[in-house]
């Protein structure tokens, strides 16, 4: 079964329904998500475009990343990032 991630949701709940997101987001160069609360609170309200276009990473080499892993993005545009 594919497994489809909608980029509109804040990262927590992303983590919460599919908990290898916070591991890919380490990978690509999201470390703030490892300190102790930054998931219970700033991740409550970023997006993971909000998130890419902050730390200078292009959208689509997120969504390459995740879809490497078995994770389709849905609910953004390839083309833009906020």
């Amino acid at each position: 079964m594919e497994k489809i991630i909608d980029l509109s949701k804040s990262v927590y709940h992303l983590v919460q329904e599919y908990p290898e997101v916070k591991e890919i987001m380490q990978e690509l160069g999201f470390t703030d998500i490892a300190k102790p609360g930054m998931l219970n609170t700033a991740g409550r309200f970023m997006t993971l475009p909000k998130g890419a276009a902050m730390k200078g990473i292009p959208l689509d080499a997120v969504k390459d990343a995740f879809e490497k892993k078995g994770l389709q993005g849905a609910g953004v545009s390839r083309r833009r990032a906020l």
